[in-house]
């Protein structure tokens, strides 16, 4: 089964400093039909304005990941990181017990633009996290490349979910493909561009959820971006 969800149909905020799209329910946004897809909670799309972000506030229980697209976020957490989160960067936070962390666009003249990804972890209370890694564009050109997953394999940042994250971007004749456990829930995000998606043509800020299917065909790309992720339960 396959479900395709329009980039247009998402939640979204304007509150001036932040501009946001949400793909599942989230804060004033709720739809009972969008609470999330398997243990994936969260898939918030993110402009913040110049000079401004998030002032501190907490979170427990969840495993948060920052893709930034364009701009630069400025973190900084009770744990003791501050640290700079270019394009290019997953960062992985993992909650656990309790954090308190800030988000800030310290740029004068550049929107910073990022995915903010809850995903649920299989483990409570556990001593909080973070972890940041780079992935240059020359290892997810034409390919799917694995930048979160539970055991840290290939070396992706390591999440306490039950779950894995590929990114990958695809132009012209550049096709991937990836066997898929039908068990498991699938999610497909186009970050941006144009790509098929076993035959399901995604502009950009579409997804597909995938449900009982063997197997994920990539093709078609026009300057593409995607986030797939490979879930448990629903």
């Amino acid at each position: 089964m396959i479900t395709l969800r329009k980039s247009q149909d998402r939640g979204h905020a304007d509150h001036g400093w932040l501009n946001s799209f949400h793909s599942f329910s989230f804060a004033g946004y709720y739809d009972p039909e969008h609470m999330g897809w398997g243990n994936l909670r969260v898939i918030n799309e993110d402009r913040i304005a110049p000079g401004s972000g998030f002032g501190t506030h907490g979170h427990r229980d969840m495993e948060i990941i920052s893709y930034v697209l364009s701009g630069e976020l400025a973190h900084k957490d009770t744990l003791g990181n501050v640290k700079g989160i270019p394009p290019g960067d997953v960062q992985r936070m993992s909650a656990g017990r309790g954090v308190m962390h800030s988000e800030f666009n310290h740029a004068k003249d550049q929107t910073t633009h990022f995915l903010q990804i809850w995903i649920q972890p299989n483990v409570t209370g556990i001593e909080p996290g973070y972890e940041q890694k780079s992935f240059p564009e020359a290892e997810k050109r034409g390919k799917l490349r694995l930048v979160a997953s539970p055991d840290g394999a290939e070396g992706s940042v390591l999440i306490h979910a039950d779950a894995k994250l590929h990114a990958g971007l695809f132009d012209g004749a550049e096709e991937a493909t990836l066997a898929l456990d039908p068990g498991r829930p699938v999610y497909v995000h186009l970050i941006r561009g144009e790509l098929s998606v076993n035959d399901n043509k995604l502009g950009t800020g579409d997804a597909v959820k995938l449900q009982g299917e063997t197997r994920l065909s990539l093709s078609g790309g026009k300057n593409a971006e995607v986030l797939v992720f490979e879930l448990s339960g629903h």
